[in-house]
């Protein structure tokens, strides 16, 4: 295979449904890649001393898609040697020690692709319309991210 037929992708999913490790690594190889970089962001059980019993997330989609590929195109511009980036996000309840969010990249070498993972993270976290909601054993609190440019703007 020569490299025109491993076009660069981007791969975007907010689903309800529980996340694959596996099938978001596997949608970002590249034979000709030496790296793939993850990050998992699962639900925890604990928040300042409370229980956690499951997370809530809710999305404007078609915006969030939108931002998301923002932030993929961020990427290519920073990045130039990125083959692929997956960015699956979960909608609805998640419970504990399942994963919320899952970001992949792929590129020749290492530096390049741990760089893009932080950067999407960061990123999405600080500009994509997804809100989380944690729920405890006896109350519930939207969780606003710090890295949010309209949460901090008011303050």
């Amino acid at each position: 295979m020569d490299e025109s037929e491993d076009v660069p992708k981007d791969f975007i999913k907010l689903k309800s449904e529980k996340l694959s490790v596996d099938e978001v690594s596997e949608l970002v190889i590249s034979s000709y890649c030496g790296a793939v970089s993850l990050f998992i962001g699962t639900t925890r059980n604990n928040f300042e001393g409370k229980k956690v019993v499951h997370l809530e997330y809710e999305a404007y989609t078609s915006m969030a898609e939108t931002e998301i590929k923002k932030i993929c195109r961020d990427v290519r511009q920073k990045w130039p040697s990125v083959k692929h980036i997956a960015v699956h996000h979960r909608l609805g309840v998640v419970p504990i020690s399942e994963a919320s969010v899952i970001v992949a990249v792929s590129s020749p070498h290492r530096a390049e692709s741990l760089e893009a993972v932080m950067y999407c993270i960061n990123t999405l976290k600080a500009s994509v319309p997804i809100w989380k909601k944690e729920i405890y054993e006896d109350e519930y609190s939207w969780k606003e991210n710090k890295e949010c440019f309209w949460a901090n703007s008011e303050k």
